[in-house]
């Protein structure tokens, strides 16, 4: 099956599509991935920190108060104060700096983008956002999508291939970009951790709870475990790997 493949770079990061079966490099596929493309630009127009004219900028400065910003910012905001209770405060959007929904919205916004290859009929896609990717298949007898997961201790190699049909999978992991995961309650960078990878229906989930994970340190594995219906792996920075399974199954196995 050929499969055709688009590359941008939205929201400071590449941001990739794969789309194979009926429309794959038509007119009907373009509109839908600049369709795509301008979810991501709005969604940087409302949330980056990095803008100034930004809704999220603005609102840190005090210029406006959540009700003078579109409906997105206080969804995006609730997403992020479930993840703070539900992660005991390791995971938080608001910081001493203010807001920062960098951790809620990544996932948030590929998850709408991938709407606008949902009016690609008999197409199968994998949209991607700096590793982070919504797959869906248009058939049952369409073949899964295989992807790999990068192994942080030699990011030439791959720790796993996970086959994914319809649903999203999210890592979070410092070897990219540093210390930029934090435990919101300490302000510190967990050290036990090297990557945690996390899979889902729905790659907003997915992606918080990659982040919150990453942000509990070595309780990551028992609040892993506690989740219903995820599926991920933990790789901790000595190496050793921690497949986690949902609770409706065996709680854990070491690789």
């Amino acid at each position: 099956m050929t499969t055709s493949r688009y590359v941008d770079h939205v929201m400071g990061m590449p941001i990739s599509l794969a789309l194979r079966g009926r429309h794959t490099d038509d007119d009907l596929a373009a509109r839908a991935w600049a369709g795509a493309l301008d979810i991501l630009r709005a969604a940087d127009r409302i949330f980056s920190t990095y803008r100034t004219d930004s809704y999220i900028s603005r609102l840190n400065r005090g210029e406006l108060t959540i009700a003078d910003c579109p409906p997105e910012v206080a969804e995006v905001l609730e997403l992020g104060e479930r993840a703070r209770v539900e992660s005991g405060g390791a995971f938080d959007v608001r910081r001493e700096h203010g807001l920062d929904p960098s951790g809620v919205v990544k996932g948030w916004a590929v998850e709408r983008a991938a709407h606008a290859f949902d009016q690609l009929p008999d197409t199968d896609y994998c949209l991607s956002a700096g590793g982070d990717m919504t797959c869906h298949v248009a058939t049952p007898d369409s073949p899964a999508w295989q992807i790999g997961i990068e192994d942080p201790h030699d990011p030439d190699k791959l720790a796993a291939v996970v086959p994914i049909r319809n649903g999203a999978i999210a890592t979070s992991a410092l070897h990219r970009r540093g210390d930029h995961i934090t435990d919101a309650r300490t302000g510190t960078t967990p050290t036990t951790l090297a990557s945690v990878t996390v899979i889902y229906p729905t790659l907003t989930q997915a992606d918080i709870d990659a982040t919150a994970a990453f942000a509990l340190g070595p309780d990551a594995l028992t609040w892993l475990r506690s989740r219903p219906r995820r599926t991920g792996l933990v790789i901790l920075s000595d190496g050793t790997r921690h497949l986690v399974l949902s609770p409706e199954r065996p709680r854990t196995r070491r690789l």
